[in-house]
């Protein structure tokens, strides 16, 4: 390997470029972490465009992980009351193959499901999709996405007629107003809040609109934080709308010339007068009216949000009606405005890509659509009619199924659904009644790998050579620097290699990496996302590029290496039938779960600046792990009172699914009526302190994303508990030799 390798952070959206460095270098002491163990040594990666240097606490301290509990080897057991042995790869091959070939013909397609992961890079993706959706003929394939950004893609979507953010980072240097509801973007991506704040402090004009129940530090430097009461957003917007419209804040050019279904907007909006609006959302008729007038009155304006919008039964209406307020006052197509979601994983926006969700296919399709199965069967050389007009299973209706026993094969891979799905009671349930559940990760124990059957070592981060997209479609190669450990492979060689003992040999008949990358450019050929023109060989050469990226072979080659960051739809058309942007019609609809007398508090649920989902990585860093003992609830002044509530005390919070425990920390930060608890926590971490175990799957129906941010609680003091009760006591299996 050689002495240093750039590549990327593999947490949040971001992107942040890296360099690593082996940790032993010559004339340089030996990087080593907390206990004296050497590891490689990280930093950012100043070439980087998206990052430009910078790397938050994750990144930075990523290697340090890199070696703790790791996988190493497939385990199999034939029961969940039963240890795992170590087994071959053959064994564990010819296991999935016989699994997979009896629920085919027991259950036919449908009974295959696989659950994968924005951890994931392209490649790995991409093999799935033709795994499952072309050659098995299920399109029971979707990813944590789903719990991710599932309603900003269908937001997208609807709007524009097609996925994909249509800013880039340098807007958040050329904005007039930022305007971010449902994101904690300097906790949870803080390298585009640095960025965005550095502009906010250089510009006194320069507006900052934060939109939150929580004074979180994004609100906390905002020039107008709005505390809206939890489920108002949508009342929010619409306000905003009715004002914008009241006083004459339209680009009635770009409406009338560009755009369809303003008039229905219009007619919703009119009932949204700004007194209304104001009581529902708990905050004064001047802070709603200064929001929208701001917006007016800049000439630039870029939304940002993430999951406190998308996680949500409103979530698709919500990000439509953001992308209203962009189409109403023509803010987008220009530097420094437009509708930017902000993804949470590594490569989620390469699965949306690659086609990694249960309605999709790769290059931006959908299985709905027969030209586009038709494109895909012709790529794939499969016949007429292998790929299914019917969309698949979405993440929650996978947990159905193994309860309703349609589901015979459930293959979970980088990701851990028994921490990160609603209502934990019921998921475990379905989790210990599922046939045959494999476990594909890098790392053991994990909570999902306690109600498997088989485990198989990925490679991760560093380990593979892949690609992954950002947040503002930059697509970055990610060469391997390491070996993997012990047997493990790297995810897209895994389901390769079960579709060759399957009988797909000709279509898995990939060499390596590259050749995977190459098959699926191939397939974004004229679609939006056309990244023809890439290949791992030119992105190790020109670096990190962003699409579309289609061939031009004429153009000069020092522009190609650095080109400057693209927006979408310059030019105001849009990738519709028409070419005009949709307008959303959407009243505001609420929580699915609202408070009540006997559960009178909003719970809602969210990340910590040091951690990222559910600590399988981030829980073996010393530093992270002393920083965060255990996990926090916080609770205002006036609820902790109410309830009985000390500061530090140990605090419990039930819900019609479940009880959790944390640590009080009665704070003004949080709204009256509300309660915030990280998710990051699970039961091989904590006893009873599962965010999750709190949480109802109810679903956006358009999106099928489930409202994970809120759900109705009641607290008391937890007299009973004592630090002892919160370390974990779960039993975990043994990995014995064979």
């Amino acid at each position: 390997m050689s002495e240093m390798t750039k590549t990327l952070c593999p947490y949040c959206g971001v992107g942040c470029g890296l360099e690593v460095s082996p940790p032993g270098i010559p004339g340089k002491a030996t990087n080593r972490d907390s206990s004296g163990a050497p590891v490689w040594r990280v930093r950012g990666d100043r070439d980087h465009p998206s990052s430009k240097g910078q790397v938050c606490v994750k990144g930075a301290t990523i290697a340090e992980a890199l070696d703790k509990n790791r996988l190493k080897y497939p385990m199999m057991r034939d029961s969940l009351d039963e240890s795992f042995r170590r087994v071959s790869w053959d064994e564990a091959y010819d296991r999935i193959v016989r699994e997979i070939r009896s629920t085919l013909a027991r259950l036919g397609p449908t009974g295959i499901c696989m659950y994968g992961s924005g951890q994931f890079q392209t490649e790995d993706y991409y093999t799935a999709q033709k795994l499952l959706k072309g050659c098995l003929g299920t399109n029971n394939f979707d990813a944590n996405s789903r719990l991710c950004m599932s309603s900003a893609v269908a937001g997208y979507i609807q709007s524009f007629g097609s996925d994909g953010p249509p800013t880039c980072y340098d807007d958040l240097d050329k904005t007039d107003c930022a305007f971010l509801i449902g994101t904690n973007t300097a906790e949870c991506h803080p390298i585009v809040f640095n960025r965005l704040r550095k502009h906010h402090k250089r510009n006194r004009k320069v507006k900052l609109i934060v939109v939150d129940p929580r004074r979180t530090p994004t609100a906390a430097v905002a020039d107008l934080h709005l505390a809206i009461r939890p489920g108002t957003d949508m009342h929010l917007l619409n306000g905003m709308a009715h004002l914008l419209m009241r006083w004459g804040y339209l680009d009635t050019v770009l409406i009338d010339e560009c755009t369809a279904g303003f008039g229905q907007f219009a007619e919703i909006i009119r009932h949204y007068p700004p007194e209304l609006v104001s009581r529902q959302c708990g905050i004064r008729l001047d802070e709603l009216e200064k929001a929208a007038r701001w917006w007016g009155d800049s000439d630039r304006v870029l939304s940002l949000w993430s999951m406190g919008v998308n996680q949500s039964v409103e979530g698709t209406a919500t990000c439509r009606t953001i992308i209203n307020l962009h189409l109403m006052t023509g803010n987008i197509g220009k530097p420094g405005a437009g509708p930017f979601s902000l993804t949470g994983q590594p490569n989620a926006m390469g699965g949306r890509e690659a086609g990694g969700l249960a309605h999709i296919l790769p290059g931006y399709r959908t299985v709905k659509n027969p030209q586009h199965r038709a494109e895909l069967e012709t790529l794939w050389q499969v016949s007429a009619g292998s790929i299914s007009p019917q969309p698949g299973l979405a993440a929650w209706d996978m947990i159905r199924g193994l309860e309703q026993g349609t589901v015979g094969v459930m293959w979970v891979a980088a990701t851990n659904p028994a921490v990160s799905m609603p209502d934990l009671v019921r998921t475990k349930a379905a989790l210990r009644q599922s046939p045959f559940t494999i476990c594909q990760d890098a790392y053991y124990p994990t909570e999902t790998a306690l109600y498997s059957h088989l485990l198989l070592p990925a490679a991760q981060f560093g380990e593979k050579s892949g690609v992954m997209t950002n947040s503002e479609r930059v697509v970055t190669y990610c060469p391997q620097f390491r070996d993997p450990p012990g047997e493990a492979r790297a995810d897209w060689e895994i389901f390769a290699e079960v579709g060759r003992r399957l009988g797909f040999e000709r279509e898995f008949n990939f060499v390596n990496a590259a050749a995977v990358y190459a098959e699926f450019v191939s397939a974004t050929k004229g679609r939006p996302c056309d990244m023809t023109r890439l290949s791992h060989r030119r992105l190790a050469e020109e670096g990190p590029t962003q699409w579309p990226s289609p061939g031009r072979p004429t153009d000069p080659i020092a522009k190609l290496a650095h080109p400057e960051p693209k927006r979408l739809y310059t030019d105001l058309r849009f990738n519709t039938s028409d070419g005009r942007a949709n307008f959303a019609a959407f009243h505001a609809g609420g929580l699915a779960e609202p408070p009540n007398p006997d559960y009178p508090l909003v719970l809602t649920v969210g990340r910590l600046y040091e951690h990222w989902h559910t600590m399988s990585r981030t829980g073996h860093i010393a530093r992270i792990a002393k920083k965060h003992p255990h996990p926090r609830a916080e609770i205002h002044p006036k609820d902790a009172a109410k309830f009985g509530i000390e500061d530090g005390q140990w605090l419990e919070v039930r819900s019609r699914r479940g009880t959790s425990r944390f640590l009080a920390n009665v704070t003004k930060a949080i709204a009256p009526g509300t309660v915030f608890v990280p998710m990051h926590w699970g039961e091989l971490w904590a006893k009873n302190s599962e965010a999750n175990a709190l949480t109802h799957p109810e679903v956006c129906p358009i999106s099928l994303q489930p409202e994970l941010k809120a759900c109705a609680v009641r607290v008391m003091p937890a007299t009973d508990a004592v630090e002892d009760e919160m370390q974990p006591q779960v039993a975990v299996p043994q990995l014995v030799s064979r």
